[in-house]
């Protein structure tokens, strides 16, 4: 068979570092793996040329070898030995004859896949291949949740690739945040060992309430009354109602922190952020005779002062 390139298959130049070899081999593996491709003749023998491939280059020793001597790297400590010449494809025996290098170790093709392959892997060559272990690819899904959700530690069930799991969801889970759920992604090939699931979480907020990381926000009505002359007010929480005092004549715009009333911190037991309320005044309306007259004189005694 024809030889072929491998800095190509993994689409990489002969420069290419041990670092972007490997990532290259990675992307290729996923677009290319049989789970993502089925019944897909053309993937499933670029799925082949990508492991063929990483399988030298991703080895220092290999791929020096790979780029002295191509497809034949696998023979080159017998070349090397006998003074063999890649550039010459000859080379001189201990006895100063001259040979031609198919003279050497026999005829070198007629696999049906590369040259390399079989002597790789010996006889066994097309068996060793077919049976080599491959991880599975790492599949990615999204979840939407709301921020009530979020706020407690529950369990749901998504179906991913076919199959139904159920995962726990951390209290605290934040917008974008992306979780790993070892081995359930892909299955392996041959055996291999299987892919991971990474979910990124959607966070839909729908309520009254800001999130700044663990702390949360809101803005809460005042009657005209209670900013003036003090009093209580309740305040909703993620946890229940809370009931604060309020100070005489409080302004809009004041703000008060209540410790510990803030969203969970992920994976920490028994710790919350502080929940930020921001007064506003409501002013009455549909004010009676009676009530008008009194602001009135409310206002009178104001501009007498």
């Amino acid at each position: 068979m024809d030889y072929i390139d491998y800095y190509k298959v993994l689409e990489i130049t002969k420069s290419a570092t041990e670092a972007e070899i490997k990532k290259a081999y990675r992307k290729l593996a996923r677009k290319y793996h049989p789970d993502l491709n089925p019944n897909d003749k053309e993937a499933e023998k670029k799925f082949k040329e990508i492991n063929e491939a990483n399988e030298v280059l991703s080895n220092a020793e290999n791929r020096k070898k790979y780029d002295k001597y191509g497809k034949d790297w696998k023979h080159a400590d017998e070349f090397e030995k006998a003074g063999y010449d890649p550039n010459q494809k000859q080379y001189s025996g201990q006895q100063g004859g001259s040979q031609n290098y198919s003279d050497f170790g026999g005829d070198f093709s007629g696999s049906d896949f590369s040259d390399f392959f079989n002597s790789m892997y010996g006889s066994a060559g097309r068996n060793s291949r077919s049976q080599a272990k491959y991880r599975g690819q790492d599949l990615n899904a999204e979840l939407q949740l709301d921020l009530e959700s979020a706020y407690t530690t529950h369990k749901q069930n998504l179906t991913v690739n076919g199959k139904n799991i159920r995962i726990t969801i951390p209290a605290g889970v934040e917008n974008g945040q992306i979780i790993k759920i070892p081995n359930h992604g892909a299955a392996g090939a041959n055996g291999g060992p299987n892919g991971d699931l990474y979910i990124t979480f959607l966070i839909d907020n729908n309520s009254d309430f800001k999130r700044e990381g663990n702390n949360l926000y809101a803005n809460v009505d005042l009657d005209l009354y209670t900013a003036i002359l003090g009093g209580e007010t309740h305040v909703n929480t993620f946890d229940g109602k809370v009931k604060i005092k309020v100070a005489p004549e409080t302004q809009p715009g004041t703000k008060v922190k209540l410790k510990g009333k803030g969203f969970p911190v992920y994976k920490k037991d028994n710790q919350f952020g502080d929940l930020y309320i921001t007064y506003t005044l409501k002013i009455p309306t549909k004010l009676s005779s009676k009530e008008k007259e009194l602001f009135q004189e409310l206002a009178k005694l104001r501009n007498h002062e």
